[in-house]
C-alpha cells in the first residue's frame, strides 16, 4: 500500500511540476506582464470543464534542465459542444520556441484533427525557432507546415496572436484560415534589433508587425481588445463553420420572420435618389440576413470591400458587398486579395455565397496599376469561377464595366442574380460616356448649351442603356425585385439550391495556374 501511495504523490508532485514547469520565474514573467498562462487561455476558450490535455509530461530527452510541455501546450475540447484541438505556445518555457518534443506535440494534435475531422485553434505567443538546437527546430517547422497543408481546406483553422510571434514562428499563422490578435500583439519575421544590425533602419515593434498594422495591410482578419475579446471572437467564426468539409454548418433557429417585416418595407425607402449620394452597405446587410447578425472579417483593411457571415434562414452563408462610403465601393486590389481568400474559404467549407452589388468598377490610378491591380483582380474572377457553393447575387445600384462580371454575375456563376429597380448595369457610369462616346458631340455644340446637351445625354443613357430592363430582357439578371423582397427572395433561392451538385467536368490537368 505504501508503494502506491508514494507512486501516487510523486505523480501528483510530477503533474504539478508539469502545470507550472517553469516554477516561480515563470509565475513572476506573467504577473509582470499581467497574462494568462498557457493552459488557462485555453479554458478561456473552450466550454467550461472540457479540455483534456495530452502530452503534458512531454519533454526533452536526456533530463538536465528539461522542463515538461516543451512550450506548448496541447490537447481537445469543445466549443459550442463540438470537438477542436487547440495548440497553445507557453511563452515562459524557453520563450514558447520550437524544438523536437515542442514539434512532436504539435504533430500529434494535427494528427489527431486530421484523423477526427475536427477543427484547430492554434493560440500564438512564441519567440520563433530554440536557437539552441539548430536545424532540429527548422526541421520541425517544416513537418508542421506539412500538417497545416494536410489540414487547409479539410478542417476550419484558426490562429489566435497573443504577444510576440517572430521568425519561424509567423508560417504557422499565416497559412491557417484566418488570424485574429490582440492590439497589443505583434508579428514579424525579423524584429526590430535585427533590421538594425542588418540594415542599421531603427524601427519599433509596432510599426513593423504591430496588429493595427497587420489588419491595415490585411495579414490580420481581426483585431480584439483583449484576449477574452479574441477568443469569443473565434467561437463565433467557428458557429458559421461546419467541423470539416465532410458535414455541413451548423443550423441555427430557422423559420424565423417567414414573411413581409417593417424591416424589409424599409428597403422600399433605402435607396438615396442621386448615384453620388452613398451609403453604408451594413445599414443594408442588417437587414436582409437572419436576426439582423453580421460577422465581419478584414474589417479593418480594404473597407471598400465587405466580407463575412450571416445566416439565412438558420444557415450559414458567405457575404461579399461593396462598400459606397470607401472609394465609392470602386474595387481596387487590396479589396481583389481579400475577397479571393474570402470566397475560397466559403467554397472549401460548402458555404454558399451572396454578392450584394453597388460597385462604379475598377479603380483607376497609376498606384493601382503598379499595385498590381490586373493579377489579384484575376485572384477574384478566378476564385468565383471555380467555387461551387449555392451563388446568389443582388444588385442594388451600380454594377459597371469589371464590377459587374467579378461581382457575382451569372457568366461567371451566379445560380441566381436579382437587380433591384434602382440597378443601372453598363460598361461605364452615363458621365463616363458622355465624356468618351458623346466627346465629338459636345465639341461641335455651342460652349453655351453644352451643359444642357451633356445633362440630356446622361438622362438618355440612364434611361435606355444602364437600367435592370436591358440586362433582364436578355436573361443577364434573373428578376427585377422589390427591394423590400429581398430578404424573401434569398431564402427561396437557396432552398432551391440546397441540393446543388458541387461536381465539376473531369479535366485531365493536374491543375490550374492562378494569378500570383
Amino acid at each position: 500500500m505504501s508503494v502506491t501511495r508514494d507512486k501516487l504523490d510523486h505523480l501528483r508532485d510530477t503533474l504539478e511540476l508539469a502545470a507550472e514547469p517553469a516554477g516561480e520565474t515563470g509565475l513572476a514573467k506573467r504577473k509582470a506582464k499581467g497574462i494568462p498562462s498557457a493552459r488557462e487561455r485555453v479554458q478561456m476558450l473552450l466550454d467550461p470543464g472540457t479540455f483534456l490535455e495530452l502530452g503534458a509530461l512531454v519533454r526533452k530527452p536526456g533530463g538536465g534542465e528539461a522542463m515538461y510541455g516543451d512550450g506548448v501546450v496541447t490537447g481537445r475540447g469543445y466549443i459550442d459542444g463540438r470537438p477542436v484541438v487547440v495548440i497553445s505556445h507557453d511563452q515562459t518555457v524557453y520563450g514558447g520556441s520550437v524544438s523536437e518534443m515542442f514539434g512532436r506535440k504539435v504533430g500529434a494534435a494535427m494528427e489527431f484533427a486530421f484523423n477526427n475531422a475536427c477543427p484547430v485553434v492554434c493560440i500564438n505567443d512564441s519567440g520563433g525557432a530554440r536557437i539552441q538546437d539548430g536545424v532540429t527546430s527548422l526541421a520541425w517547422y517544416a513537418t508542421m507546415c506539412r500538417w497545416q497543408e494536410d489540414l487547409s481546406g479539410y478542417v476550419p483553422m484558426v490562429a489566435i496572436m497573443l504577444g510576440k510571434c517572430a521568425a519561424g514562428s509567423v508560417y504557422g499563422p499565416i497559412n491557417m484560415d484566418v488570424l485574429v490578435a490582440t492590439t497589443d500583439s505583434y508579428m514579424f519575421v525579423t524584429g526590430p534589433e535585427v533590421i538594425k544590425a542588418v540594415t542599421g533602419s531603427v524601427v519599433t515593434a509596432e510599426e513593423l508587425g504591430g496588429a493595427e498594422a497587420l489588419q491595415t495591410n490585411g495579414t490580420v482578419h481581426h483585431v480584439a481588445a483583449n484576449e477574452q475579446a479574441a477568443f469569443a471572437w473565434a467561437r463565433d467564426y467557428l458557429s458559421y463553420l461546419p467541423s470539416s468539409c465532410l458535414e455541413q454548418a451548423p443550423l441555427i433557429n430557422p423559420g424565423l420572420e417567414p414573411e413581409l417585416t417593417d424591416s424589409d418595407r424599409e428597403l422600399d425607402r433605402f435607396m438615396p435618389d442621386s448615384d453620388k449620394v452613398g451609403y453604408d452597405m451594413h445599414d443594408l446587410l442588417l437587414r436582409i440576413f437572419d436576426d439582423g447578425a453580421f460577422h465581419e472579417l478584414g474589417a479593418g483593411s480594404a473597407q471598400n470591400l465587405i466580407t463575412g457571415f450571416a445566416r439565412v434562414d438558420g444557415r450559414p452563408v458567405g457575404v461579399v458587398a461593396n462598400q459606397p462610403l470607401v472609394l465609392g465601393g470602386a474595387l481596387d486590389a487590396a479589396c481583389s486579395d481579400k475577397a479571393a481568400h474570402f470566397i475560397r474559404l466559403c467554397d472549401a467549407f460548402g458555404v454558399p455565397l451572396i454578392y450584394v452589388v453597388d460597385t462604379p468598377g475598377v479603380l483607376p490610378g497609376v498606384d493601382e496599376e503598379r499595385n498590381h491591380v490586373i493579377k489579384r483582380g484575376g485572384r477574384m474572377f478566378r476564385a468565383l469561377i471555380e467555387a461551387t457553393v449555392p451563388i446568389v447575387t443582388i444588385v442594388t445600384r451600380k454594377a459597371y464595366g469589371g464590377g459587374y462580371a467579378v461581382m457575382g454575375c451569372k457568366q461567371l456563376g451566379a445560380d441566381f442574380s436579382f437587380a433591384w429597380p434602382t440597378a443601372r448595369l453598363a460598361v461605364m457610369g452615363a458621365e463616363s460616356m458622355v465624356s468618351i462616346v458623346g466627346r465629338k458631340q459636345l465639341a461641335v455644340t455651342p460652349p453655351e448649351q453644352r451643359p444642357a446637351v451633356r445633362a440630356q445625354m446622361i438622362d438618355f443613357y440612364n434611361a435606355t442603356v444602364a437600367t435592370p430592363w436591358t440586362a433582364a430582357e436578355r436573361g443577364y439578371i434573373d428578376a427585377v425585385i422589390e427591394p423590400s423582397q429581398t430578404r424573401l427572395e434569398i431564402r427561396k433561392a437557396l432552398r432551391l439550391l440546397r441540393d446543388k451538385d458541387a461536381t465539376r467536368k473531369p479535366n485531365p490537368r493536374k491543375h490550374n495556374l492562378f494569378p500570383m
